[in-house]
């Protein structure tokens, strides 16, 4: 079983999108694929159209019930999610006070997960004890990076967070940058993809996702853009990026 976070600090960079949807391939592509929800604002939850949560993966940090009795099934076939809701927000601040072990919650939990071929977890846009709790947990992390200027600036933040995972736990983990809502007929579009391909190298994914209105108003409907709109561009980058992450 492969874990994998999307995670960075500044909003507005496709985090949620990329974990909905590369989720939602992996499951397409025949691997049983579990999305947790880790960010209290709850948007891959609504994004998947789920609502009148009983349960969240906050009961799962907090209360010790298992991921596997919170799963529950989306659309697409072989996609679990584990919730949540607003609540979440409370556990950062309970994790806070927790004096041991507060950073390997959610790897305890995950590691009486079976029939998975992956989890995609869905972080915050900050490094709080949420997102360690995420990274320390998983294999694999990837950076969305928008092509705009102020993307690539502070991209600095999260990698020293990796860097002292590795340095203090032992724990190294695969990082992997995606680049998102990309307009090519920009100048600042194709500076930015230079930069990071220039800086970041083989570590940068191939495919690039695009600036896309169907993208963006999938969330409304409750669908992946599997479902929405599954010949558009932004469809079709994901079914990419699966391909990729599968090769991983």
């Amino acid at each position: 079983m492969k874990i994998i976070s999307i995670t960075n600090q500044k909003g507005g960079c496709g985090k949620t999108t990329t974990a909905v949807n590369l989720s939602a391939y992996l499951a397409i592509n025949g691997k049983k694929t579990l999305l947790i929800d880790l960010d209290p604002q709850g948007s891959a939850t609504k994004h998947l159209g789920l609502e009148e949560l009983d349960r969240t993966i906050y009961d799962v940090l907090m209360k010790g019930i298992s991921l596997e009795s919170l799963a529950r099934p989306t659309m697409i076939q072989g996609l679990d999610i584990a919730p949540t809701d607003n609540l979440l927000g409370k556990a950062e601040l309970e994790l806070a006070y927790k004096m041991v072990g507060k950073e390997s919650i959610l790897k305890s939990r995950l590691s009486d997960l079976q029939g998975y071929d992956y989890v995609v977890i869905d972080t915050q846009p900050n490094l709080g004890f949420l997102t360690l709790n995420a990274l320390v947990a998983s294999d694999i992390a990837i950076v969305p990076i928008e092509t705009q200027f102020f993307s690539v600036v502070g991209l600095s933040m999260i990698l020293d967070l990796m860097q002292l995972i590795e340095k203090d736990m032992g724990h190294a983990i695969q990082k992997k940058y995606l680049l998102t809502i990309h307009d090519p007929r920009t100048k600042m579009g194709k500076e930015v993809v230079a930069q990071v391909r220039k800086s970041l190298k083989d570590d940068v994914f191939k495919v690039i996702i695009p600036n896309s209105i169907k993208l963006a108003e999938a969330p409304s409907y409750g669908q992946p853009i599997s479902v929405h709109a599954p010949d558009s561009p932004g469809a079709l980058a994901y079914a990419e990026l699966a391909k990729e992450v599968m090769s991983l």
